[in-house]
């Protein structure tokens, strides 16, 4: 059976919540995932899993937040040729950048080799009642699609 992990990055909890329901998503599929904050865990231990889904909040107008930047450099080390990821967070759609984060750390994943869904999930703040169930979707959406795959 496959290994999949869902790490976030959160300061208000917002991106805490989309992992949260992501992974209810997953487990719903009876599929077995971890649920880890970025800054419990080294960038290095991704290279355990099958796959994985990355959640990080967006700082300002399109930054990186500041417990998520040892993580990111992190991935730099990391050759990632094969491995499944996909992106999602949080941000503010009065910023021009929205979840510029996300687009940032897909782009970074594509780099180190990881096939990356062109799918990223984007809620502005903490998901309303309607985005819960696209959350847990995204999640059963993507362990479906790599169970496709192999």
């Amino acid at each position: 059976m496959a290994k999949w992990l869902v790490a976030y990055a959160s300061m208000t909890g917002n991106t805490e919540e989309i992992a949260e329901l992501i992974v209810e998503g997953i487990t719903q599929g009876g599929h077995e995932v971890d649920l880890k904050s970025v800054t419990d865990f080294n960038a290095a231990d991704i290279l355990n899993y099958d796959g994985f889904m990355i959640g990080v909040y967006t700082w300002g107008d399109g930054e990186l937040p500041d417990e998520f930047l040892d993580f990111y450099e992190e991935l730099d080390e990391l050759d990632l040729n094969g491995k499944r990821a996909a992106v999602f967070g949080s941000g503010d759609t009065s910023y021009e950048q929205f979840c510029g984060a996300v687009d940032l750390t897909a782009e970074k994943l594509q780099e180190r080799g990881a096939k990356v869904s062109p799918e990223m999930l984007k809620i502005e703040y903490s998901p309303l009642e309607q985005e819960k169930e696209t959350c847990r979707d995204f999640g059963r959406r993507f362990v479906t699609a790599d169970a496709q795959v192999s």
